[in-house]
């Protein structure tokens, strides 16, 4: 949005899994990949925009009377007919008045104050953890003036700051932020360029290059590579073993990620199929690889 105010899908506190100790996440809303796999689809588009979880509704109408713009509407089976494409999200009063909590807007703008506001009431976690705030998404770099501003006041308030990003972003952009994080997590999803782009949309050349421009100008921050293991995208033996030894040329921890669809109800909610339909990964094929990526 703009170095003041940012667009925000969610902040969860009490995380244990992205980056060291006890850590507040905040979600920015925008990303520049269309994974087949993401579980957060809410994260993808840079508006906001409605979420409908008709298993939640009562057909109670209240929404319908408050819109303004014609964006809902109750069909004959009592459950709401959604315009998305009529409504960002300007007069929330839908929400505000659904009884159920079956309407909801992801997206919401935040200030840096705002943000640190709801970080800063567990700093007493994050000091006898070694925790803070990660920055996460989406891709938070879609959001490059305010992400900046976040990061910087964090650091001045000893706040220690965590990344989670695709590093798909203009090498200016995600290098400046960089003085202000101390542990940097990245997603390489797949090592060959048209893999990649058909699984995520887009190359994956500006994701390599960003991080052995990293390396370069940042060469002892904290770097972890991740690959979610897709299967049927991404879960060969080779690419695997690939995308490890990319990580120790960077000096990079590097983890394997199981492959889950614990995303699908949001598809749901959204009015979108969900792309990797019944594929799932037995534990043993997954376990197999880490064992095998383990080796290096």
């Amino acid at each position: 949005m703009s170095a003041t105010h940012g667009l925000i899908f969610n902040i969860q506190k009490f995380s244990i899994h992205d980056g060291p100790g006890i850590r507040t996440l905040v979600f920015f809303k925008g990303c520049p990949l269309r994974c087949l796999w993401c579980c957060n689809p809410e994260s993808q588009s840079p508006e906001p925009e409605h979420g409908y979880r008709p298993e939640k509704c009562f057909g109670c109408g209240r929404c319908v009377a408050r819109c303004k713009k014609g964006v809902l509407s109750l069909k004959e089976d009592r459950t709401l007919a959604v315009r998305r494409d009529l409504c960002r999200g300007e007069c929330p009063d839908c929400v505000k008045v659904c009884p159920d909590k079956a309407l909801v807007f992801y997206g919401k703008p935040y200030t840096v104050a705002e943000v640190l506001k709801v970080v800063e009431q567990d700093a007493l976690f994050y000091t006898r953890s070694g925790g803070g705030l990660t920055v996460s998404g989406g891709e938070p770099l879609m959001q490059p003036d305010f992400l900046y501003e976040l990061c910087r006041e964090a650091g001045r308030r000893r706040i220690d700051v965590a990344m989670e990003t695709s590093a798909f972003a203009p090498e200016a952009a995600f290098l400046s932020v960089m003085p202000y994080i101390r542990h940097l997590m990245v997603d390489v999803k797949h090592m060959d360029e048209e893999a990649h782009r058909r699984a995520t949309g887009v190359s994956n050349r500006l994701i390599l290059s960003n991080l052995e421009a990293l390396r370069r100008e940042f060469p002892s921050l904290p770097l972890r590579i991740r690959t979610p293991v897709i299967p049927g995208v991404n879960s060969e033996e080779d690419n695997l073993l690939a995308t490890a030894e990319f990580a120790r040329s960077l000096g990079a921890e590097y983890e394997l990620l199981a492959y889950h669809s614990m995303g699908r109800s949001k598809y749901d909610s959204l009015g979108r199929p969900y792309p990797m339909g019944d594929v799932q990964l037995p534990e043993a094929e997954f376990e197999a690889l880490k064992n095998k990526v383990a080796t290096l």
